[in-house]
């Protein structure tokens, strides 16, 4: 099951050219209205599950940029599926031990899914999903 997922998310993967690279290519091109609703579906999806806190920067914090990244999705006959837009941070504009000290991750990989799975099992342990 996870191999097949993989399989299928790698030919999901391709990229079209077509596919503006900056918010304001996406804005000015011939379906911006298309990428301006999966810009506000972003925005709203971010404010309902309170992904950020609004703060006040202190003096010695560095502040981290972001950016638009859009993408079109297509289904397995390659037919349009949907305009999907995402803001991501530039975390690379920061350094270890001097702008943060913790890192986390949003989602798993499979290789720390497979180990989980393997010392679950070894130890006869018992996984509640949360």
């Amino acid at each position: 099951m996870v191999y097949l997922h993989e399989i299928e998310t790698e030919t999901h993967l391709r990229i079209n050219e077509n596919d503006p690279v900056s918010f304001s290519q996406a804005v000015s091109c011939y379906n911006s209205e298309k990428w301006l609703n999966a810009i506000k579906e972003e925005i709203n999806f971010m404010k309902h599950n309170c992904v950020w806190d609004l703060v006040e920067l202190s003096k010695n914090c560095k502040r981290v940029g972001c950016k638009w990244v859009f993408k079109t999705k297509h289904d397995s006959h390659d037919n349009l599926e949907r305009y999907k837009a995402r803001l991501v941070a530039k975390g690379f504009t920061q350094k270890d031990d001097i702008d943060y000290k913790e890192t986390f991750l949003l989602v798993s990989r499979n290789d720390y899914f497979r180990v989980t799975m393997a010392l679950v099992v070894h130890y006869d342990l018992e996984l509640h999903q949360m």
